[in-house]
């Protein structure tokens, strides 16, 4: 990592390209490069990997990161490598030259940060290789693990602190983003923290719009949801196994592009799943609770909870992984005290001692969804004890109710009440319903409610109006549920509504229906679009998702301020030095050239705090430049082939295409020759047939091109040709 500077700012604008710290982050840092432990509490997307990120460039050692995914760490180690901070991680993912390369560059001192799991980090294999080596921090992230109250309990995280011991010198940070007084005082304790350095930011995520609706159709509440986020990301959560693969599949049937995740499927399907959502080559992950703390993609624009979760922490986690770019995000609970059975049951199967504990945090999520009144913020971040101030948020769908163009609703709402009141005060909102369009069901037929003075009257509105108008009247206070059978009762203000017929407002739009407003700056949306496509085939080329190369956020701030050079494009969100040298020209160009065709004139260029000079060099040894892929990218450059690079580097070709593959991810030039191919078996028609293949089907997975190819091409070679297809394209 080329960088002299040791001030955190400094660092940040010129490696993140970020102009100022968020909330505590600055605090933090001064904390740790202080060497003082810290207990780092923060929501998702407010910036908790910076807060050892920056602390790692300026140590003199290697911070090491323990984190709980294999996944997670893939992404965080190619986020880092983007950026061009030498980052490197120890999992059962990489191959063994992979591997051995990593513990090289370690052993090297190539590496500023190591990316490992708590159980690796426990072997005798790793203990070995980090013996003797000066490491500056010991960092625990999704440090909610190590507590038993916490939702995501590891036994292994609970055995770190014996990491601590081996490397005395090294300051300790735990991080997490959901975590009680009860799982705060656990971590602590466990790691043996002061109280005095525990730093917690708000739990608020004002960018995430929170709704709560009654699930009366799921399916059909589900597919009029998604036509409103047309080809954006987003997660659904399902119960069960059975239920991702059968919504996946009604999905993909109404031409959604929906893939399913969870622990039934084959550890394959799962990853190449997992990766088309990350590439944005699957708009919707349809998955269980599996899908879970791995996943770092920055523009899920949508999170929806098809059945219930099983505590607030689970649902926090969840949503979570919406709108950690900043932008505005969705964010939809469908609720049926019919789930609770569910959860109920599973909680029955566990050992007295867990069932306490889970039943405690059925009930809070079931407190927090069953509301009826109040900004649902209120109790959301109660919870994790933090008050909210704001009388209205204007983000979730009760503060959004009083924000709406209110209508007079009292003439339909003395309707519903008198059905209530006329089938007894023993039915849900679904059967009143029935009975005002003047359904014939069995139920209602059965219940002899086709007699009643209120059957039929209610056909002026629809079924979703007449539910929406329910979930108002409840959150108005005239009606109470009950918890078990869902049936609605009569408060004392409804009768009090009955005499006096005063006017009542509210809204009679169908919920489902009701836009969440894209809160946020204007942007020019086409040029975002033009962008994005720019980003998905730079990001198809580097085999990274695309939020790697830029964040939506990111594209959003160019789309507003049209930076037509480097030297505004040096100004925009999340461009730091590096991705300014290897992909600001690129988007400068774009933009001018939209702005060119649409006769648009840049705005002037907005003062914005100077960057420091990003120097060519630094007088600190070039990591880069002394990694391996590097020196084999540059011997390939000067004219050597497969067989005279096998031989000079003492290396497996597969781990020469792997190394050439890294050096045209970083934006090493180089050309497509035949002499790539010298060890590739299959003759030159099965090598025409597979051009052809990864021209029709992409370059991202090599299994659908080995499946087109019959398996008459194996994967070595496939890797080969993929790579020279590559270079194919970004010559052209």
């Amino acid at each position: 990592m080329n960088t002299t500077s040791r001030i955190p700012a400094d660092i940040l604008r010129t490696v993140f390209g970020y102009n100022q710290f968020k909330p505590l982050q600055e605090e933090i840092i001064t904390n740790v490069l202080a060497r003082r432990d810290s207990l780092i509490i923060m929501p998702t997307g407010g910036g908790k990997s910076l807060c050892y990120q920056i602390p790692a460039l300026i140590f003199d050692g290697l911070t090491i990161v323990v984190s709980p995914l294999i996944s997670l760490m893939k992404d965080q180690v190619q986020q880092l490598q983007q950026l061009g901070v030498p980052a490197v991680q120890l999992n059962s993912s990489l191959s063994s030259d992979d591997y051995n390369l990593n513990v090289e560059r370690l052993l090297e001192g190539e590496a500023k940060l190591l990316y490992v799991a708590p159980e690796s980090l426990l072997t005798a294999r790793v203990s070995a290789i980090l013996a003797g080596m000066q490491v500056d921090c010991l960092t625990i992230d999704e440090a909610h693990c190590i507590s038993e109250w916490g939702h995501d309990f590891r036994p292994e995280y609970r055995q770190l602190i014996d990491v601590r011991k081996r490397f005395p010198e090294a300051v300790c940070m735990a991080l997490t983003a959901t975590a009680t007084a009860r799982v705060r005082k656990d971590i602590k304790a466990s790691l043996g923290f002061s109280s005095s350095n525990e730093f917690i930011a708000s739990f608020d995520r004002p960018n995430l719009y929170l709704e709560v609706a009654p699930k009366t159709s799921p399916t059909r509440q589900l597919l009029r949801f998604l036509r409103r986020f047309p080809g954006q990301p987003g997660i659904i959560y399902c119960f069960s196994r059975k239920q991702v693969d059968d919504l996946a599949l009604t999905l993909q049937e109404k031409g959604f592009s929906a893939r399913p995740y969870h622990a039934g499927l084959s550890a394959e399907e799962r990853e190449q799943n997992q990766d088309l959502f990350l590439r944005d080559d699957a708009q919707i992950i349809v998955a269980t609770i599996a899908f879970g703390m791995g996943i770092n993609k920055s523009n899920v624009r949508f999170v929806v909870h098809y059945d219930l979760p099983k505590s607030i922490e689970s649902y926090y986690q969840e949503i979570g992984r919406a709108g950690r770019d900043g932008l505005p995000s969705h964010c939809l609970l469908l609720f049926s005290y019919g789930d609770i059975k569910k959860q109920e049951y599973f909680i029955n199967e566990k050992d007295r001692a867990e069932q306490q504990v889970a039943r405690q945090h059925l009930d809070a999520l079931v407190k927090y969804a069953g509301s009826t009144r109040g900004c649902r913020r209120v109790p959301l971040l109660q919870y994790f004890g933090e008050k909210y101030h704001n009388g209205n948020c204007g983000m979730c769908d009760f503060c959004r109710a009083l924000d709406e163009n209110q209508v007079d609703i009292t003439t339909p709402a003395l309707k519903f009440l008198s059905c209530v009141a006329r089938t007894g005060e023993r039915f849900g909102s679904s059967h009143i319903t029935d009975v005002l369009l003047g359904s014939k069901n069995q139920k209602v037929l059965a219940n002899g409610h086709e007699q009643l003075s209120t059957y039929g009257i209610g056909r002026d509105l629809n079924r979703e109006q007449w539910l929406h108008l329910s979930q108002q009247l409840l959150q108005k206070g005239y009606l109470t549920q009950d918890e078990q059978y869902q049936s609605l009762r009569l408060t004392p203000e409804a009768y009090q509504f009955f005499k006096t017929r005063a006017p009542l407002m509210g809204t009679l739009v169908e919920a489902e229906e009701r836009e969440v407003s894209r809160r946020g700056e204007e942007y020019d949306r086409d040029l975002f679009e033009l962008l994005r496509s720019r980003r998905k085939y730079l990001a198809d080329l580097a085999q990274v998702p695309p939020y790697i190369i830029f964040s939506d956020r990111t594209l959003v701030d160019m789309a507003a301020r049209y930076p037509v050079s480097l030297a505004r494009m040096e100004h925009i969100y999340g461009v730091g030095a590096t991705k300014l040298a290897q992909y600001g020209q690129d988007f400068a160009d774009i933009i001018d050239a939209y702005c060119r065709q649409h006769n648009i004139q840049p705005p002037a260029e907005q003062a914005a705090p100077a960057r420091a000079a990003a120097p060519a060099r630094s007088a600190a040894p070039d990591v880069e430049s002394s990694a391996r892929h590097v020196s084999t990218g540059k011997a390939y450059q000067s004219g050597l082939g497969m067989s005279a690079l096998v031989e000079r580097f003492n290396i497996k070709p597969n781990t020469i295409i792997d190394h050439l593959a890294r050096c045209l991810m970083e934006g090493m030039p180089l050309a497509p020759r035949e002499d790539l191919l010298e060890g590739v078996a299959a003759g030159p028609d099965l090598r025409a047939d597979a051009m052809r293949a990864f021209q029709e089907l992409g370059t991202a997975y090599l299994k659908p091109v080995y499946d087109a190819l019959d398996g008459r091409v194996d994967y070595d070679d496939l890797k080969a040709l993929r790579l020279y297809a590559i270079m194919q394209k970004m010559q052209s």
